[in-house]
């Protein structure tokens, strides 16, 4: 799209100031709650010691890079192949790992229901035990141990697998996309904040381009049928359903930001902890939080007023950015925050309670 063509898009947007209807009210609500939810679970799960998969500065350089031939690859596939066809296999290939995270959800909930704190160091009592090889530049080694809570977690997944690839139901795909996002959050690490910082700057541009430079996302994102976005019906007392929709990627990267400043706050209680302070505070997460809720109240707001599809990313980024650096300028602690490695720290805090 030229400049010329962007200016002539801009002026044919209409606004519309008038409140949304309940049924649409309802929908925004349950979006922006079902976004939020799982960044919250995601990022505590994130605090417990066990070997995450770290980002990488190059990583985060390359990501958007990788993102957008991933995302291009999609709109080719579904321009000239048959789109059922194409989401079949996609559908497929997601429930497999839907259901996996499901599992690590629910087991996760099991053991702490049943008062387990889910620590590396209390070894499960496991009925089934089995070693993945290593496997050159696809799969690293891995004792993988099996108990009662995996075991039903995964029976439980498995049912709700069945359940949407026969349906296709949206709550079912809610429930999936929700576990994707809270595994990922939990799972997926940022060693430093400029990782985090490079990571949503590019994926800032990488939105703005392929929502507003073109149709690609647009037209991915409605062909898609999979569980990679959450769903809520327009009106939900309609007897059809229109939806309003939210894709994970605006839930899961973000999310994997605001886990790292609930450890960086970690990181200063642990330092705060050998002179006696009070209980953890967690400034730098619950401001984030704050400010990336404000930020999709503000996406919801703008695709409402303008009826036209928007780059999350646009507005969460500078809000998430900007709602840290603030709070880390206000406490003095900019350099602090700009330089700690939490994976180099979390490593040497584990290795000396383990002496």
């Amino acid at each position: 799209m030229d400049l010329a063509g962007a200016v002539e898009s801009f002026k044919n947007l209409k606004m519309d100031l008038t409140l949304p209807d309940t049924g649409l009210l309802i929908a925004y609500f349950a979006i922006w709650t079902m976004a939020i939810i799982p960044i919250y679970i995601g990022s505590y799960l994130s605090l417990k010691e066990t070997k995450n998969e770290s980002m990488s500065k190059s990583d985060a350089y390359t990501f958007p890079i990788v993102g957008s031939i991933f995302l291009f690859g999609l709109y080719l596939c579904f321009k000239y192949f048959d789109k059922d066809l194409v989401n079949t296999i996609l559908q497929y290939y997601f429930l497999i790992i839907g259901t996996f995270a499901m599992t690590g959800v629910l087991s996760t909930l099991f053991r702490y229901l049943a008062g387990s704190n889910n620590n590396t160091k209390e070894p499960k009592k496991s009925l089934i035990s089995f070693k993945i090889p290593h496997i050159k530049y696809v799969l690293d080694a891995k004792d993988v141990n099996i108990d009662i809570p995996d075991i039903i977690a995964f029976l439980i997944s498995a049912a709700f697998s069945v359940w949407y690839i026969k349906t296709k139901n949206w709550i079912a795909n809610n429930i999936f996309g929700l576990t994707f996002s809270i595994q990922g959050i939990s799972l997926i690490s940022l060693s430093e904040y400029s990782v985090g910082v490079i990571l949503l700057v590019g994926l800032f541009f990488y939105d703005i381009f392929w929502v507003f430079g073109t149709d690609v996302m647009v037209t991915v994102a409605k062909s898609f049928d999979a569980p990679i976005k959450l769903l809520f019906p327009k009106n939900i007392f309609a007897e059809t359903f229109q939806f309003s929709m939210l894709g994970l990627g605006d839930i899961v990267l973000p999310g994997i930001f605001i886990a790292l400043l609930l450890r960086f706050d970690r990181h200063l209680h642990q330092e705060k902890k050998t002179k006696g302070k009070g209980p953890m505070k967690t400034t730098y997460f619950s401001s984030t939080l704050v400010a990336y809720a404000l930020g999709l109240f503000t996406t919801i707001f703008v695709m409402h007023v303008f009826k036209a599809a928007q780059p999350a990313l646009l507005y969460l980024v500078p809000f998430c950015v900007g709602s840290s650096l603030l709070v880390s300028a206000v406490k003095g602690q900019f350099k602090k925050l700009i330089f700690s490695n939490l994976n180099e720290e979390a490593t040497a805090s584990t290795s000396k309670k383990t002496n």
